[in-house]
């Protein structure tokens, strides 16, 4: 009977190990990449959420979509969204694997910042640098806006809601010395931006997006466009508070400008949940990368693998850093 109880001691004993060694095992998985204990084979779909249908991300993302499938064999689909706040959000509750978004944007999620304030995102990693979003505001010749102070009182799109505009706006309108306060704010996407100037609902808007953005250029086909520029001074006062923002010139002939026309941009970005497997990022980063220069929309010509990382935020899925280590050696 002492040995029986023994062995039934032992055998317990040796349960509860397997059991707590399982465990460890489950709580080491959680991470990016392979270690996530997905497979490639796990994935039937992806999805790739753009912005509105107007903006340059929806007109890029259906190529990188088709590349994407080409390259890894999963049916990819690009989605519409609201953009870069929302598309961080959505990453973060699993409503899809990839992203486009703003640099500034994915930096916030990943600080609990802005936005994001008190909810920080840390399930989502970069895939790689795109292009520079240039930040335009825009209106009409005839409305008599020319420069950011004029927009006193005036009604002004800002963005859609969860979308990188809104900080945008914010942030030039601050280093102009005026808040949201000083204008009536439209929380417009840039179709509904388009059509609302069209229309003389509002007076001018925000759009943070690479140029030629296709609202603007549907704007100029019916009514001659002015885009309102940022001077040096106010773009290095800017730049100095937020080190993510560049200098950029739209150049002349763009929506039919005269002249060129200085302002600022940020970077635009793909982003992807860690727990996509090293090997699937991999290839989804070289279906990118390799084929961007045949896209037909001007801002392919910008997406280039060694220019991949710049002015990322963020922590680069290891399945990226290990295309951007083979082609960049």
């Amino acid at each position: 009977m002492k040995n029986s109880k023994i062995r039934l001691f032992a055998l317990i004993t040796m349960i509860a190990m397997l059991v707590l060694a399982a465990c460890g095992t489950d709580d080491s998985s959680k991470g990016s990449g392979s270690d996530s204990g997905k497979k490639k084979e796990d994935f039937k779909y992806l999805s790739i959420l753009t912005g509105g249908t107007q903006g340059t991300y929806y007109a890029l993302g259906g190529a990188l979509a088709n590349y994407i499938n080409d390259e890894t064999g999963i049916k990819t689909t690009a989605e519409v969204s609201q953009a870069s706040a929302a598309n961080m959000t959505a990453l973060k509750e699993n409503k899809a694997e990839l992203a486009f978004v703003q640099t500034d944007i994915a930096y916030y999620a990943s600080k609990g910042e802005m936005m994001f304030d008190g909810e920080k995102i840390d399930n989502v990693s970069a895939i790689g640098a795109l292009y520079p979003e240039t930040v335009q505001l825009v209106t009409l010749e005839k409305s008599g806006i020319k420069t950011f102070e004029d927009l006193k009182g005036k009604k002004v799109s800002v963005g859609a809601p969860g979308s990188g505009t809104y900080a945008n706006a914010e942030q030039l309108l601050e280093v102009h010395g005026m808040t949201m306060d000083d204008i009536k704010p439209q929380d417009l996407d840039f179709g509904e931006s388009q059509e609302s100037l069209q229309a003389g609902q509002i007076d001018a808007a925000f759009i943070t997006a690479g140029t030629p953005t296709s609202a603007v250029e549907g704007l100029n086909a019916t009514a001659q466009v002015f885009v309102v520029p940022v001077s040096d001074e106010k773009a290095d006062e800017l730049i100095s508070k937020y080190q993510y923002y560049a200098k950029e010139v739209i150049p002349a002939g763009t929506y039919g400008l005269k002249d060129e026309t200085p302002t600022v941009s940020v970077g635009a970005m793909i982003v992807v949940q860690n727990d996509i497997p090293e090997d699937l990022a991999y290839e989804i980063t070289k279906a990118i990368y390799d084929n961007a220069s045949q896209l037909e929309h001007a801002k392919g010509k910008l997406i280039k693998a060694e220019t991949g990382l710049d002015g990322i935020g963020i922590p680069v899925h290891p399945g990226a850093q290990k295309y951007f280590d083979e082609v960049n050696k």
